[in-house]
């Protein structure tokens, strides 16, 4: 390995290696005596140490002293004062600090956050498109980074809000389904609309059936963890070891964890373990640190293969892919990305996705994955985030009851002018893909409750479009003569089946209630969410509707709230109203 030696201050010097490897002890070495700059000085000796410094960055603050920056090709490197030089050895593959007694360096990352834009769903013509097909969504990731964003006291960008994630973020009590054959009870509910008088929502909701802890299956889990530098923040990998050491918690004796780690390289830190040897695996999780490129794909195929050579026919097999989402190196197409997960999801392998960090998480890459490999994406910012999805909502973060669930609501162009289904942009469906068992559709957890909410414009309401010239509206004696306002179907797929199940249930007078304040409490909560949800996106549909209206309906609705998560939504509307519009630049 060539190795050049270059001095850039007083005391302190740089040693540049030409090739990269792992690193190892061998690497921090003395330049050879052709290209040795002169020694430091002898009282600043004392103070000399050796840092490893890989990745993209490294933090400005070294020994909680303010430096200076200096960049070397893509490198930021941060330079102490010449009062407590040191040598630095870079390298392109592991982060090492020498400080034992000290929090290892970072760099953060601002505004470089990737998120898939989509347009809002706009109000459709029942008579023109009577049918409306989408697949369910029970991520969450949206509403934890929008609560990290606004905890930095900035509104998030707008393509980051998913209304249906911060939605469903909240249980509903809705009543339990009586069986596992049969695994979805439906909630429905017609009231007024408080974003336009003369205008209604149609609450639909689902509520899965909880299994027991004594008769869920084993549980085959790959923990696909990102090791790469981009991970070395307090919020990035040892939050993921904090996540993952309250999820083994929850495991049985007889689920079995592996583990397999990427960076520059991926390979296998774990095999197979049997959960009972819980210190084993925390021994292994513990000692993972962050540095170098991020080889992604290697790592989910190294994780794949490990899954499906340790299949568990009669159980659950599911890797967990902890990660910001950074992959730079190998495929990093997130179409190729998508095909191969899908062929993988075939041989009965679910992926389930964890992200962490802010400032260049690719929110766009998890939701593919997610999306395509039957599981969910949760967005883990604090450890109470990761308490409430890997040990309050293990079971269902973990154990789906259903698979490829899909909803149709057909409407009565009778009694429905126009309707719009407020979010799941990023989860429309074809009208003929509700029939057809090939398409991917979402999955559904134990116990799980799924909301979704259309606005509807009743038949002589405030139309947002007027009749065209040779269209025949709908007369209103038809629309007094029937009851209905439309139809709901939703089909499913049980874990282990590949043939569909059909239930349904009728949108009519008998659900609907006269006055907002009369609605379903879990109805009126859920729309201020949406209402929320709907104004940092912009608020295009939201009518007159203001933060402090939102306040008053989730503060009425709030309910019962043993854990306070209604509570911090609460407080999050009140950030919302003072956040800025971009987040800050600290260094």
């Amino acid at each position: 390995m060539s190795r050049f030696y270059l001095t850039l201050t007083a005391g302190l010097s740089i040693t540049l290696v030409t090739a990269c490897s792992q690193s190892n002890e061998a690497d921090i070495a003395s330049p050879s005596s052709e290209t040795t700059a002169p020694a430091p000085k002898a009282e600043l000796e004392e103070h000399a140490s050796d840092i490893v410094v890989t990745g993209q960055r490294v933090a400005p603050h070294v020994m909680d002293a303010p430096v200076a920056m200096s960049a070397i090709g893509s490198q930021h490197i941060a330079l102490p004062p010449p009062a407590q030089a040191r040598k630095m050895v870079v390298t392109g593959s592991a982060i090492r600090a020498p400080y034992p007694d000290r929090i290892m360096p970072w760099y953060q990352d601002v505004g470089r956050d990737k998120f898939t834009s989509t347009q809002e769903n706009a109000f459709k013509i029942a008579r023109d498109e009577p049918v409306s097909t989408f697949s369910i969504d029970v991520d969450t990731a949206s509403y934890s980074f929008v609560r990290a964003s606004l905890n930095n006291n900035a509104l998030p960008q707008p393509a980051a809000v998913r209304t249906e994630e911060l939605v469903n973020y909240f249980p509903y009590d809705y009543a339990a389904p009586r069986s596992a054959q049969q695994p979805f009870s439906s909630d429905v509910a017609v009231f007024p609309s408080p974003f336009t008088a003369g205008r209604k929502l149609v609450r639909i909701g689902i509520k899965g059936y909880a299994i027991e802890r004594a008769t869920r299956p084993r549980a085959n889990l790959v923990f696909l963890i990102d090791t790469s530098g981009s991970m070395n923040a307090p919020n990035r990998l040892p939050l993921v070891k904090k996540s993952l050491g309250l999820l083994l918690d929850q495991l049985d004796r007889n689920d079995r964890v592996s583990i397999v780690t990427y960076a520059g390289n991926a390979g296998t830190a774990l095999e197979p373990t049997a959960a009972s040897q819980k210190d084993k695996i925390l021994a292994v999780i513990d000692q993972l640190g962050a540095g170098g490129s991020t080889a992604g794909a290697e790592g989910i195929r190294q994780a794949y293969a490990l899954a499906e050579r340790n299949l568990d026919p009669n159980g659950v097999n599911r890797v967990v892919l902890a990660t910001d989402g950074d992959f730079n190196v190998g495929i990093t197409d997130q179409n190729e990305l998508k095909g191969y997960i899908e062929r993988e999801r075939g041989k009965g392998i679910f992926l389930s996705v964890l992200g962490f960090g802010m400032g260049n998480y690719n929110d766009a890459l998890m939701q593919t994955l997610a999306q395509n490999g039957n599981g969910a994406a949760a967005y883990i910012d604090t450890v109470g985030e990761a308490r409430k999805t890997l040990v309050d909502e293990a079971t269902s973060t973990l154990f789906p009851i259903a698979k490829d669930v899909k909803i149709q609501v057909e409407f009565n162009p009778a009694t429905v002018a126009e309707y719009r289904l407020i979010g799941y942009e990023t989860r429309m469906l074809n009208r003929d893909d509700f029939d057809n068992d090939k398409v991917d559709a979402g999955d559904v957890g134990s116990g799980q409750t799924v909301t979704a909410i259309y606005e509807i414009v009743p038949v002589g309401g405030p139309r947002t479009m007027g009749d065209l010239r040779y269209s025949k509206p709908a007369p209103r004696a038809a629309a007094a003569a029937t009851s209905e306002y439309g139809f709901v179907k939703i089909r499913y797929k049980l874990p282990k089946s590949d043939r569909s199940q059909l239930i349904s249930t009728p949108i009519d007078r008998r659900v609907e209630f006269a006055r907002f304040a009369d609605a379903p409490q879990d109805a009126r909560f859920a729309t201020g969410v949406a209402a929320f949800a709907e104004l940092l996106r912009g608020g295009r549909y939201s009518g007159s509707m203001t933060y402090d209206e939102v306040l008053q309906i989730v503060g009425a609705a709030r309910g019962t709230d043993d854990f306070g998560y209604r509570m911090e939504l609460v407080q999050m509307v009140r950030a919302a109203k003072t956040a800025g519009s971009m987040a800050k630049l600290e260094r």
